[in-house]
């Protein structure tokens, strides 16, 4: 396994529409992440993700492309990306961009020339289809919508999108729309960028009879389709391989056998990617489940490619309440997962507002709301005739707004965030949870992940360490180590909401231990050689002096 600055990287990704309002029109803006980049500098995260801020009609919140070489007015301009990239480099970080290639904006010049007519030199760019019967080509649903096919009046065919019906998909299989997207990366990288988040990409190959689905509500079949790997493959040797940069697909629907395949070193396809087993799979917390998962990954991947860990971004719940405790523990809950995230094998990301203990909301009326993927399964489920006070507080828990909701940077009104309107409600408890109360507390959850993120770029054990689980069985209680040569330590988790005591592995057994962090001031009495007394939700990481 060969070390690389991308597998010791802390990332830290900025929803900017959400991050900081410059110019008091109550949306974020890339003017206002240059304000702030100092504070991402001074956390000690290392790499910055950047959302979609190309031009777009904005109906999915920038993944919606209608030019891929312009940039939303909301955003700023190409001038201010510039500065961006060029003030990142200078504080000594990366930054990395959304790349959005498995659809476009229904308003792209592309889709426009293409539904005008059958015999538009553009309209096989994307994917048309005969109606079956009198009506859909198939059975299949969208991740947006009942259908992902839309009948287009004009030219009596329907087109295919995986998502919203203003998000037609591109067709891979024509070799034009592959090398278009090849030059637009290269646009990007030659302006400095250091990479890609690349949005859904196991997508972009599709089942080729569109063959109706045995259980439409099972979305697998949108994905890891035959001819997926090649086309990776064809990226990596037009493009990627060409540039000292970091990739990082999205790939929902894989095992760790299918991930290997787009990250496995000998594979020439992507760096690392992001599995959803447990954001989508897990929707609430399971530690017997969480346990599995890792380690079927931490073997499958081993040696051979890498992985990504995360517990929540801009599509999913905020992590503290997802899968913590944000009431009576919400500090310490917040502190316990930064530190299983950034523990684990592989590179940790850090959605904005994390550091801080954000948790996510709950609004009272469907008009509060913006997620668009909500709002469509609100309507459908109302217009079913279900009552439309359950149907809200069933789509609340996993609604993409809990984390869209405003960064927020202090007390004041809107929580420091805009001087105007925010684009979305700020959640109500700002007053209590907010940066500049943070950075004002010695003992916060920012100063532990900043201690977090300086003992994983001061330790390779942190990063390239193996993983051995010594709690499996435990609900409550997570216990493994990370060992790199000589050196061996050991995360001690309680998941919980009680005191727990903790039996040590018999790696730990009479030897020393030099705690490193902890998230209370106080360690309780009782603890002992071979055991532990844990608070709950505690985290300790110690290094284990003098190993058997």
């Amino acid at each position: 396994m060969k070390k690389t600055w991308w597998k010791e990287s802390v990332v830290y990704q900025v929803y900017w529409r959400s991050f900081y309002d410059s110019n008091g029109d109550g949306i974020g803006d890339l003017e206002g992440l240059l304000l702030k980049l100092h504070y991402i500098k001074d956390l000690g995260a290392d790499v910055i993700w950047l959302n979609p801020m190309y031009q777009s009609p904005d109906k999915d919140n920038g993944y919606d492309i209608s030019d891929y070489y312009g940039v939303m007015e909301k955003a700023g301009d190409m001038q201010t990306v510039e500065r961006l990239i060029s003030e990142v480099h200078n504080l000594g970080m990366k930054i990395i961009m959304d790349l959005v290639v498995n659809h476009t904006s229904d308003q792209h010049p592309w889709f426009l020339a293409s539904r005008s007519s059958k015999d538009n030199p553009k309209r096989d760019w994307y994917i048309w289809k005969d109606a079956k019967d009198g009506k859909e080509p198939n059975n299949w649903r969208s991740y947006f919508a009942p259908s992902p096919w839309t009948l287009e009046e004009k030219t009596g065919q329907y087109y295919f999108h995986s998502f919203a019906a203003e998000q037609p998909d591109l067709n891979w299989e024509n070799r034009e729309v592959r090398e278009e997207i090849y030059r637009i990366m290269r646009f990007w990288l030659d302006k400095g960028i250091d990479g890609f988040r690349m949005d859904v990409i196991n997508l972009l190959a599709k089942q080729k009879d569109y063959r109706d689905a045995a259980n439409p509500y099972d979305l697998s079949y949108l994905g890891n389709n035959p001819g997926i790997h090649e086309y990776l493959q064809e990226m990596n040797h037009e493009v990627l391989k060409h540039y000292d940069i970091m990739t990082v697909g999205e790939i929902p629907f894989v095992t760790p056998e299918d991930g290997l395949l787009y990250v496995g070193e000998d594979r020439n396809e992507l760096h690392t990617l992001f599995h959803f087993q447990v954001a989508d799979d897990m929707p609430s917390w399971d530690m017997l489940r969480y346990k599995e998962i890792q380690k079927q990954w931490y073997e499958g991947l081993k040696g051979k490619g890498w992985n990504s860990q995360f517990l929540n971004n801009h599509d999913h719940t905020r992590q503290v309440t997802r899968y913590g405790n944000d009431g009576e523990y919400r500090v310490e809950s917040a502190k316990l997962l930064g530190t299983l995230v950034h523990t684990m094998p592989g590179t940790p990301y850090i959605f904005q507002g994390e550091e801080i203990g954000m948790t996510g909301v709950c609004f009272e009326n469907i008009s509060d709301y913006r997620d668009i993927a909500m709002k469509n399964k609100y309507n459908e489920l109302v217009r079913r005739g279900e009552d439309p006070v359950q149907v809200l507080k069933d789509l609340q828990p996993l609604s993409r707004d809990n984390s869209r909701t405003p960064v927020q940077w202090d007390d004041s009104k809107n929580a420091g965030f805009t001087s105007g309107i925010s684009w979305i409600k700020v959640n109500p408890n700002y007053k209590e949870i907010n940066v500049k109360r943070e950075l004002e507390t010695p003992d916060s959850v920012f100063h532990y992940y900043k201690n977090l993120i300086a003992l994983r770029k001061e330790n390779e054990v942190m990063v390239y360490g193996d993983y051995a689980d010594h709690s499996d069985g435990q609900e409550e209680l997570y216990i493994y180590t990370r060992s790199l040569g000589e050196v061996t330590w050991l995360i001690v988790l309680n998941q919980s909401e009680r005191t727990n005591e903790v039996k040590l592995p018999e790696i730990a057994h009479g030897t020393g231990k030099e705690l490193l962090l902890g998230n209370y001031a106080e360690i309780p009495v009782g603890d002992s050689a071979e055991k532990l007394v844990m608070h709950p939700y505690e985290a300790r990481i110690y290094r284990i002096l003098n190993k058997r």
